[in-house]
């Protein structure tokens, strides 16, 4: 991550912008030489929202670490296995 003091980024602007735009790189915008403000793309910014938003459910957390030691245990299903698994499911809702 770039830091930058504030007077510097008001006259570059622009080119920060366009850098984090293309790169996904954030920009530490310094005041008096502390941390003030960050620059970050906005898909940067959403993707953090919806990380935060699924971690402060209750229980998430915990289930995306069971997932894990599921698949360290190698209990994970194929491409094909999943397939005829929905298509299994979804004449048995049709028939229902």
């Amino acid at each position: 991550m770039n830091e930058i003091p504030l007077a510097d980024a008001r006259n570059r602007l622009s080119e920060l912008v366009a850098d984090v735009e293309n790169t996904h790189a954030r920009v530490t915008v310094t005041k008096h030489g502390h941390p003030a403000a960050v620059l970050i793309s906005p898909d940067d910014l959403a993707s953090l929202e919806e990380t935060l938003d699924i971690l402060s459910t209750p229980g998430a957390l915990e289930e995306i670490r069971e997932a894990e030691r599921e698949i360290a245990r190698g209990e994970t299903f194929d491409e094909g296995t999943i397939r005829a698994d929905l298509a299994h499911r979804a004449r048995h809702a049709d028939s229902a």
